[in-house]
């Protein structure tokens, strides 16, 4: 090839590549996306958020948190706009959203809870993984956790006490404990928590693992058999059982006991599908979003899951290749 070819080719290689750099400029999503999310994942997603933005510089993350049922239920019932689910239990976007206003839910991090406290606690020398029930007992601790009917942890926090009783062959401890629980000290999400123990207003408060880690708490890590982090103990925690309340007024529903799992899902009709599906492909990356839910004590799974191929066969091509078929 002569000196003229090759300086004929590099000329019309650098015009194309000129050409298309507007296009792809144009191609990149743009903005607001909404992100409506359960209040554990408020500290991971913030940094996540950050970087996708650095990355996306087009796209403005709105965000917002709040017990997972009652922000599914925002969607579903109260017909609020959002772009993105991601949810604390992934059967909150099974029992709300799914088929109406979403078609998939790919689980994506897994959780457990914990018995957070400060140093200026009652008794916070003396708790730990074998006398906790014992210390929340005491008529002068002030102990609480989110609600029920609102937030996954607060439901779980629940099936905690009664897994204890279960696990420590105590009848009638989880009655015990809640009767030394007054209702003032139940909250909407578990995340409001943190504040009241921070400023002395509460000396323990059932939150996640991550949740505790992220805002430097002290804990009380229990065993696998009651902390509802392990799957492996599935058949164990399905003896929890606790009664919310349901879609319509006076109903009611049994959330049955079982491993901590998050899920996420792409909302039908969302306003900015584009930006959703990227950051959908951001978060579930081994290398971006779930490398920084590990680094903030939320083990995620790696490659994420679905339940089968039916489901696989819905997700967006851009993430398809981070997700497996698993139960």
């Amino acid at each position: 090839m002569t000196n003229l070819l090759k300086k004929i080719f590099a000329l019309a290689f650098a015009l194309v590549w000129v050409a298309l750099v507007p296009l792809s400029a144009q191609a990149a999503p743009k903005g607001k996306l909404i992100i409506f999310h359960a209040g554990s994942l408020t500290v991971p997603f913030a940094k996540i958020e950050k970087a996708f933005e650095a990355q996306y510089p087009g796209v403005d993350v709105l965000r917002e948190a709040g017990g997972s049922t009652k922000m599914a239920r925002m969607i579903s019932e109260v017909g609020k706009k959002a772009d993105i689910m991601a949810s604390a239990d992934y059967k909150v976007i099974d029992n709300n959203l799914i088929p109406k206003f979403a078609g998939w839910n790919v689980r994506f991090a897994s959780n457990q809870l914990v018995l957070c406290y400060t140093d200026q606690s009652r008794y916070a020398k003396e708790i730990n993984d074998k006398n906790w029930y014992e210390i929340l007992l005491k008529k002068d601790v002030v102990w609480g956790h989110s609600d029920p009917n609102l937030d996954p942890c607060g439901y779980r926090s629940l099936m905690v006490l009664q897994l204890a009783e279960k696990f420590y062959g105590m009848e009638g401890l989880s009655d015990r404990l809640i009767a030394n629980r007054p209702k003032k000290n139940v909250r909407p999400k578990s995340v409001e928590l943190v504040n009241l123990l921070k400023t002395g207003n509460m000396d323990y408060a059932w939150e996640y693992l991550s949740v505790a880690i992220q805002h430097e708490l002290k804990f009380v890590k229990l065993n696998d058999h009651i902390n509802l982090g392990n799957y492996k103990y599935d058949g164990f925690y399905k003896q929890a059982r606790v009664k919310v309340t349901g879609k319509k007024p006076n109903t009611w529903k049994i959330r049955t006991g079982k491993s901590c799992t998050y899920g996420i899902t792409l909302i039908k009709d969302g306003p900015n599908p584009e930006a959703a599906k990227a950051f959908l492909g951001y978060l579930l990356s081994p290398e971006q979003g779930l490398k920084v839910l590990e680094e903030m004590g939320q083990p995620p799974f790696i490659p994420c899951r679905v339940p089968d191929e039916a489901m696989a066969g819905k997700l967006p091509a851009e993430i398809k290749e981070l997700v497996e078929v698993k139960n």
